[in-house]
Formats: structure tokens, C-alpha cells, sequence
């Protein structure tokens, strides 16, 4: 391995020699962490990207037929990928040129399981071998019977595909680890027919289940035409109709589902078929993890991102450099498919029958703001219409070039292909080239998630706006502010001058213009499209049936929505944390002002009445279940019992002395209430991380203290609720709030825009990151990932 990596860094003998590029902070933690070549022991051999660069392009073009042509096309992939013009998927990064027998897929679909227990768990087996090497998967349950089935052979009932779909995401986020630090990527789907289809848009509102899957609805054009006609929408079995309902009673299901926590997403799955290169030869039933990719049975896809931002010099885009780097870009992902390794015959096949490549972007909304254009404005439409097409038309053309050198992709079949709805709207001068020379791939472009690699270029991910221009990034050292680079140059550069209007970030977007980009964006893309629509906490259900309307008449070919609050990310204000801070610190003078006359502990504690009235409530910690006592007197709660583990075992002795700390408290005498001390209580106890957490959002649980905190703080809420039951499920929608959110000040370019100039009070908490356990975990493309070491879902 030393031998290859010292003969990668001087591949290009004929090329003069580059200075090394040395990335910063995370860009450079990054690097090291996942693309930098490590030798037996661990230790990074690359220190720079040239170094990685050299290595990747030398791999890559290792499948070219002779010396000559290996030797060219080296070298114009290493001019490629320099100064992250194309960047590839991370798989290929960390993989190209080494020499180990890796895949350098991250997209898989597999076929859909069989309807028995050995069907599913044969199933089960394949995705678990695929996310072992680090593929993301797709599967469609809806080949499993409805819940309630007959069951001949055991004389019993079918659990159906929800309770099935539990065992899928326990083995993702439980049992498979990727490279040690992240869970696989799972996507799940159902048919809008299913009969289950109910139980399979709301299964999430319970907790704990699901956890670790993305859930996506199939939805067809006859659903779409059925919710437009208020029509009737049967759910059927093997032909028998099990349950006839109203389409829009199902279709305001998904909507609100999606409001209430931005799952499940919606994938017009006709619309996939109907508009697929592939619509011949291919039945596309599922996606993979993240959308981007509609993909048959055994389907794969190999990702490389070209970093759009990168051909802007002086507010101008350099066109010609685009298309020539996105020929380029081709070349080297058809040259991918025959480098990578494939452990599964099914996906060899597949692939090579097809020859399926995922060309995408990074970086356009870093481009538009360097073009001075703002994103989702009317006047960035043109612009990114001349940018996508400008890389469809040069992708379509070297993939004729290649097809004339090497030959076809082999279910090619000229007059079929021709006739594709997205091939009939390319140019007619490359329509008359593919009848003529044929093509190399059969499917082309998509827009996946960049996630760590575009943190390793320092741009933009994807085709996402700016998440935020000021980010507050808390861990162990203290907070730290995080500018976004291209907003600091400029104000560096103009001093005291108000932001100009083209530096755009997520919130500032309706989701009406979220939307409007990717159809867009949509039109010059082959196969899909990964990205996160945002929305205000302020978006009524009603909108985002609108929303999703207007996303399948623009012909997107799915949705990911996300309302901001309802899930991970909070974008609150630095004022409020210090107005929060200031009543915290004010109640906890008050509480020892007020302990302070006791002086013996015994005089100053009330006694236990005979009669005590209370419940027990489970909660789910990452210990754990937990069982959390509250007994209340007439005065309020009186002692808390904490249950956790078996008698005898340390956690066991810390959950009950827990209890007992938190019981002492509320029971010493005091002028503050006991619901008062319990707020107290809860605020210090809630948030506690400690190394993994579960749940998400609101829901989510960090450790032992925090789920104990989480089940004083729904007891709180009920209390402040005249109806409340305490022992409420429904209780689990909301939780305990000492101060108001204050709504951002508008700028008036849409009515929903702030001063990004104002960066003091501008503050970005997102989720805490299982990798860093900082709270930089962020919703954006349709995944999850880390703004402070680069951890992805995806």
C-alpha cells in the first residue's frame, strides 16, 4: 500500500508541480477522518487533496484499455477533480486507487420480500451485507399481507408490514455500524393502495417505533386524479378490495403526518416509470435512502457532484469550462462502473446492463450568491435553467462519445429509448447523435446529497440554499460562531454597508420557491432529485396540500418537507437563549435565598401523607425503559421514584438516587410551589447528553436524567391543562416552555426574509450529532448531517 500511495502523488510527470492545497478546520478534519489514505495502523498517508486527487484519478482510469488512453484520461481526471471542480461520491474518494476490493456505490434498491417469515428474513440478510459496506437501501414492503391476514400454516394473523418494518429499522440503527460511526441509511415504502397504507403514514407519531428508516408513500397519477376528484380510493389485496375510503381523507392523512414530523415523504412513483429512460426494460418500485435515485429491483447507482460554485470568477459563470468538466465528469463515472467492486451477482448484472450513473451539483447556492443572484428569486430561474442544461446537454454528449468508442449500454434498443418522455425534450441535434452513435448510459444526471462532501469542498450542499449565514456550534470548549465564508469576505470587503438582498439562507425562502427550484431543476435531471423543502413553524396543513399539489404539477418526481420545529433543527434567537438564561439564573437565586433559613433538614421537610395519588409513565432513554413515579399531595408533586435496571446493578442504584434527590426537593418546605420546583428541576435535568440519545425531535431522550425530565416535564403540561390526564399519550405532542420564541424581524423581499446583515442575533440549534455530540445535526437534502464534523446520514 506505501509503494501505491508514493507512486500516486507523481502519476503526472508531464504536468508542472501544484502547490498543495491545505484545507482548514473542518474542511480538513474532513479530509482526514474519511478520504485521507490510512496505512495498517491508522495513520492518514495523504495530507493534502492532491495527494488524494492523484490517487482517485489514477484508479479511475486504471479501466481504460491502453496505456496511451490510461495515461490521458489520468490526467484530465486529476484537472477535473483539482480544486473540487467535480468532486465524486465519498466512497469513491476513500476508495479509488487503493487497491482494496471495495464498492463505490452508496444507492441500492432491492427486491421487495417475499410474503413469509424465511422470505423476510432472507430479505433482511441482504440489506444487512449491503449496509455493512457502507450502502444506503431501499426496499418496498408491500408485497407483505395487511395486518389481521390469515395465516393458514400457523392457523393466525399477519402482524403486517408496520410491525415487519420495526425489524428492518432495528438492524439499521442498532446492529449495523458504517465505518464504526454511523447507522446504515434505510428507505421504506408502500403502495398508496396497500391496505395497510394508514397504519404506515401515522406509525411514527408512536414512540419508538421506526426510528432509524425514511418513510415514503408510492403515490400514483390515479391517487393524485383520485384526491383532485374528491373520488373514493380503494385499498386492495391480491385483486379483493379491503377497505374503500375517500382519496383526499388519505391524502390529508399524509399531509398532516408530514406537518406534524416531516415524515412520511411522497414519491409520485407513476411519474418515476412513466419518465424513466429505462421505462422499457425497468419496473421502478422503490427509491434509495435519500430520493435522488428511482431504482429497479437490484438497482445501484454510482454519485459524483459538480461543484457549480467553482466556475464563478469575478460574478460571472465560466460556461465553457462547465461543459468541458462535466464531459469530463462522464467519462470518469462510466469508468467507475467497471472499477468498482460487486458482491452481488443481482447487482453486477443490473449495472452492467444499464450502466447507471448519478452526475449531480454542489454548490449552487454558493454560485448564485458569487453571480449576485438570489437563490428562488424570479430572476434566478434563467440562471439555473442555463446551468442545468448546460450539464444534461455536455453529459449527453459524452456519453454519445463514449458509446461510439466503447459501445452502448446493452439494453439499449434505439427506437424504444428515443421514445422517452425525457429524451424527446433534449436538443434534437443529440437526439439525431443517439439514433445514430447510441448512448453509454442509459440513465445519466441526479441531485443527491453532497453531505460531507461538500463540507470537504467548502461549499453549498447540493442543490440546497444556504442553511444559515451564522451558526452557533456548542460543545465541550464553549460556543463558538460559525460565518458562512462567502457573507465574511463581503463584509470584510464592505464594512457597515447593508447585506445586498442576493445573500439568501433556507428561512428566508417560502416554500413555494423551495419548490419552484427543484421542478426546475427537475426538467434537465434524468432520474430525481434529493432536497428539503422548508417551511415556518407558522405553515398550516392546509399549505402543504398545496404544496405537494404544486410539487407534482411543476412534474417533480417526489417531496421532502420539513416544517421548521416539527423534527430537529430549532432556529431560535440568541436574545431569547439569553432572556431563558437570565429567568433560569433568577429562579435558582430565588430557590437558595429561600432554603436558606432551614437549618436542620429533618425540621424543614414536610411529612408523607397517609394517601398519595399518582401514576407511573415509560419512558425511553438510551439506558432504557424507564419507569418515572410521580405521586402528588394536594399542593402538588411530592416524591418522584426512578426505576431503571435490575435490583442490585449500578444503574439501578443511580436511578433511585435520582429519584430520591429530585423527591427531597420537592418535599423541603419553601415558599416556591412544588410545580414551581419541578419546573426548576426539569429545566436543569433536560438536555443532558450523554453518548447516543433516542427519539428524535421534540421526543428525543439523551440520557437517563433527560427521559426522567421528559416525564416531569409532560406531567407539567398536564397539570397546566384543566383536562389534562397525566398519564396522556397525547401529552408526547408538546413539551414545557419557560419564554417565547421571538419571530424573526422581515427584510420585506418576501415578506418572510431577516437582515442577514444583524449575524449577532442569529443562532442555529440543530440536533445533537451522535459522532461530536455537538448540535449541528441539521434536516437539509433530504438527510441529516454534522456542520461540526461532517457526520451523514446518508
Amino acid at each position: 500500500m506505501v509503494d501505491q500511495q508514493k507512486s500516486s502523488t507523481s502519476v503526472l510527470s508531464n504536468t508542472a508541480p501544484r502547490q498543495k492545497t491545505q484545507l482548514e478546520g473542518i474542511r480538513q478534519k474532513v479530509f482526514i477522518d474519511r478520504y485521507s489514505l490510512k496505512d495498517t495502523s491508522g495513520q492518514p498517508m495523504e495530507q493534502h487533496p492532491e495527494d488524494m486527487w492523484a490517487r482517485v484519478a489514477r484508479g479511475i482510469a486504471s479501466v481504460e484499455e491502453t496505456d496511451e488512453k490510461r495515461a490521458i484520461w489520468q490526467e484530465r481526471f486529476y484537472d477535473a477533480l483539482s480544486d473540487f471542480q467535480f468532486v465524486p461520491g465519498g466512497r469513491i474518494l476513500a476508495g479509488g486507487g487503493t487497491g482494496h476490493q471495495v464498492t463505490y456505490y452508496n444507492c441500492y434498491v432491492i427486491p421487495s420480500p417475499d410474503d413469509s417469515r424465511q422470505g423476510i428474513l432472507d430479505n433482511l440478510k441482504v440489506m444487512t451485507e449491503i449496509m455493512a459496506r457502507g450502502g444506503g437501501v431501499g426496499i418496498n414492503l408491500s408485497t407483505l399481507r395487511p395486518r389481521g391476514s390469515y395465516i393458514k400454516t400457523v392457523n393466525g394473523t399477519a402482524s403486517g408490514p408496520c410491525s415487519w418494518a420495526q425489524l428492518y429499522s432495528v438492524a439499521t440503527g442498532d446492529v449495523i455500524q458504517q465505518g464504526g460511526s454511523r447507522r446504515g441509511a434505510l428507505m421504506l415504502m408502500l403502495d398508496d393502495t396497500h391496505p395497510d397504507i394508514e397504519e404506515f403514514i401515522t406509525v411514527k407519531k408512536k414512540p419508538g417505533m421506526i426510528e432509524h428508516a425514511n418513510l415514503s408513500v408510492c403515490v400514483s397519477d390515479a391517487f393524485m386524479k383520485a384526491v383532485k376528484d374528491d373520488a373514493d380510493w380503494q385499498l386492495t389485496w391480491q385483486g379483493e378490495v379491503r377497505k374503500t375510503l375517500k382519496a383526499r381523507h388519505l391524502w390529508d392523512l399524509i399531509c398532516k403526518s408530514a406537518w406534524e414530523s416531516a415524515e412520511p415523504g411522497v414519491v409520485f412513483m407513476d411519474r418515476c416509470n412513466k419518465e424513466a429512460n429505462t421505462w422499457y426494460y425497468e419496473n421502478i418500485r422503490c427509491v434509495n435512502p435519500c430520493g435522488e435515485q428511482p431504482l429497479p429491483e437490484w438497482g445501484v447507482c454510482n454519485l459524483g457532484a459538480l461543484n457549480v460554485a467553482a466556475f464563478v470568477t469575478n460574478g460571472e459563470m465560466n460556461w465553457q469550462r462547465l461543459a468541458e468538466i462535466s464531459k469530463v465528469a462522464m467519462r470518469f463515472l462510466d469508468n467507475v462502473i467497471d472499477a468498482t467492486g460487486y458482491f452481488f451477482d443481482e447487482n453486477r448484472e443490473a449495472q452492467l446492463g444499464t450502466r447507471r450513473t448519478g452526475l449531480g451539483t454542489m454548490g449552487l447556492a454558493d454560485a448564485l450568491i458569487k453571480m449576485r443572484v438570489a437563490y428562488g428569486s424570479a430572476a434566478s430561474i434563467p440562471v439555473i435553467e442555463r446551468i442545468y442544461s448546460t450539464i444534461r446537454d455536455a453529459a449527453y454528449e459524452a456519453s454519445i462519445e463514449i458509446a461510439s468508442e466503447k459501445g452502448s449500454f446493452p439494453r439499449f434498443e434505439s427506437d424504444k429509448y428515443l421514445q422517452g418522455k425525457f429524451i424527446k425534450r433534449l436538443p434534437k441535434t443529440l437526439q439525431e447523435k443517439i439514433k445514430k452513435h447510441g448512448i453509454r448510459n442509459a440513465v445519466l444526471l441526479t441531485q443527491a446529497p453532497t453531505g460531507t462532501t461538500s463540507l470537504l469542498s467548502g461549499v453549498s450542499s447540493g442543490i440546497e440554499p444556504v442553511f444559515d449565514f451564522a451558526m452557533i456550534r456548542r460543545d465541550r470548549t464553549g460556543e463558538h460562531i460559525l460565518y458562512h465564508h462567502l457573507l465574511q469576505e463581503w463584509r470584510d470587503a464592505h464594512p457597515n454597508e447593508p447585506t445586498p438582498s442576493y445573500f439568501v439562507s433556507s428561512k428566508d425562502l417560502s416554500p413555494e420557491e423551495h419548490v419552484r427550484v427543484q421542478g426546475t431543476i427537475q426538467r434537465y435531471t434524468d432520474a430525481s432529485i434529493s432536497k428539503t423543502v422548508n417551511a415556518p413553524n407558522s405553515h398550516t396543513v392546509e399549505q402543504v396540500e398545496d404544496l405537494y399539489r404544486m410539487a407534482y404539477e411543476m412534474g417533480c418526481k417526489g417531496v421532502t418537507y420539513y416544517r421548521d420545529g416539527s423534527r430537529d433543527a430549532v432556529l431560535t434567537r440568541i436574545e431569547d437563549e439569553k432572556q431563558q438564561k437570565s429567568i433560569e439564573e433568577k429562579e435558582a437565586n430565588t430557590q437558595s435565598v429561600m432554603m436558606e433559613p432551614v437549618t436542620s433538614i429533618r425540621q424543614g421537610i414536610k411529612e408523607r401523607p397517609a394517601v398519595v395519588h399518582g401514576y407511573t409513565r415509560q419512558v425511553r432513554a438510551p439506558e432504557g425503559k424507564i419507569n418515572v413515579t410521580i405521586n402528588s399531595d394536594e399542593q402538588g408533586p411530592f416524591e418522584v421514584f426512578v426505576t431503571l435496571g435490575k435490583a442490585g446493578s449500578d444503574i439501578a442504584a443511580l436511578s433511585e438516587a435520582l429519584g430520591r434527590l429530585i423527591s427531597l426537593n420537592l418535599q423541603l418546605l419553601s415558599p416556591l410551589s412544588p410545580m414551581d420546583r419541578a419546573k426548576v428541576i426539569t429545566e436543569q435535568l433536560r438536555g443532558i447528553g450523554g453518548s447516543r440519545s433516542v427519539g428524535f425531535g421534540i421526543q428525543q431522550v439523551r440520557s437517563l436524567p433527560d427521559g426522567v425530565a421528559r416525564a416531569l416535564e409532560l406531567h407539567i403540561e398536564s397539570q397546566s391543562d384543566t383536562n389534562g390526564d397525566p398519564a396522556d399519550p397525547e401529552g408526547e405532542g408538546t413539551s414545557f416552555q419557560v419564554t417565547k420564541s421571538i419571530e424573526p424581524p422581515l427584510n420585506g423581499q418576501n415578506g418572510t426574509h431577516h437582515n442577514p446583515n444583524d449575524l449577532s442575533m442569529l443562532n442555529l440549534t440543530g440536533n445533537l450529532c451522535p459522532e461530536c455530540d455537538c448540535n449541528t445535526m441539521v434536516n437539509e437534502e433530504g438527510c441529516r448531517k454534522c456542520y461540526n464534523c461532517g457526520y451523514s446520514e446518508c
